[in-house]
């Protein structure tokens, strides 16, 4: 495999990361409504665990056939946090909230996504945003937990804090394996950060596993299988190479079409309602997160 997967000169590099970052967002988009029809069909840890697994093995392939290079000790810490935060963090905390949500009810959070990501990109490169960036991180935040509020209900407030935890791990996992695509691929990132967790993925798949398979319907393997090669594996090798082209700050604003992507996707194939404020929250936090990433540098 190449070490980019959408060929670029110099003068064209900037380009690239934004097509590889729309190619890894129109992957993504379908994971929210993924896992949420196969959470309905079987236990969220079964779930995390097996997509892990699934996609571990596929990335083990990869390493093996494409003949990767051993991480450095100095390269290790990263991607133990992607592995902690991307392959099992997000997966996990997001599979359990969607228990307590609809698909639709769980993008309104994904909106917080990119400010994630970005204020961690912030951290990790070193830059001083302007006040101004805060201004509109915080108002966002805000309109994020004043919906949650309005709607009320233990079991929804349940979910609810669970995606804003998954928002914040997913952020810092994206920003370590961006800062670590300069130096590594993009699917040599995520692939070692499969790889690590397979002798925690496979076990438990065994560990976990339902009692029978007779009750899961076809839906419920159909979203598994989805989340374990596109979400989990073939999306990362776009999305981690993207965020090294482009950058964090300015890639990242792509996963503002997430959020949408994955409403009509949950709207179309799950046939969830999705209320006009629900579009009006999301489409509020969109303009705070894009009004934010204008003064994310002095």
């Amino acid at each position: 495999m190449k070490n980019e997967l959408v060929e670029s000169s110099p003068k064209s590099h900037h380009l690239a990361g934004w097509i590889n970052g729309f190619i890894a967002i129109i992957m993504f988009s379908g994971s929210m409504p993924a896992t949420r029809v196969a959470v309905l069909e079987m236990p969220a840890l079964f779930l995390t665990v097996s997509r892990a697994g699934v996609a571990g093995v596929l990335a083990l392939v990869s390493v093996i056939l494409l003949k990767a290079k051993l991480p450095v000790k100095r390269q290790l810490p990263p991607i133990i946090i992607v592995a902690l935060g991307a392959v099992l963090g997000f997966p996990l905390l997001s599979a359990i909230a969607l228990q307590y949500m609809t698909a639709a009810r769980s993008l309104v959070f994904i909106g917080l996504l990119p400010l994630s990501t970005a204020v961690f990109g912030v951290i990790r490169g070193g830059e001083r945003p302007h006040p101004k960036f805060w201004l509109f991180a915080v108002l966002g935040s805000l309109l994020v937990v004043g919906y949650a509020l309005t709607r009320g209900g233990s079991a929804a407030m349940t979910g609810d804090v669970l995606m804003l935890i998954a928002v914040v791990v997913c952020g810092l996992a994206y920003a370590e394996g961006a800062v670590l695509s300069k130096e590594l691929a993009g699917w040599e990132v995520i692939s070692w950060a499969l790889v690590i967790s397979v002798p925690i993925s496979i076990p438990l798949m065994f560990v976990t596993m339902p009692a029978s398979f007779s009750d899961i319907r076809f839906d419920g393997w159909v979203g598994l299988g989805y989340v374990g090669l596109f979400s989990q594996f073939l999306g990362f090798i776009f999305w981690y190479r993207g965020l090294a082209q482009g950058g964090i700050a300015a890639v990242g604003q792509l996963q503002l079409l997430q959020t949408f992507f994955g409403l009509g996707i949950a709207a179309l194939l799950l046939h969830e309602q999705v209320s006009i404020s629900m579009v009006g929250i999301c489409a509020c936090v969109i303009a705070c997160v894009a009004a934010s990433r204008r003064f994310g540098k002095k």
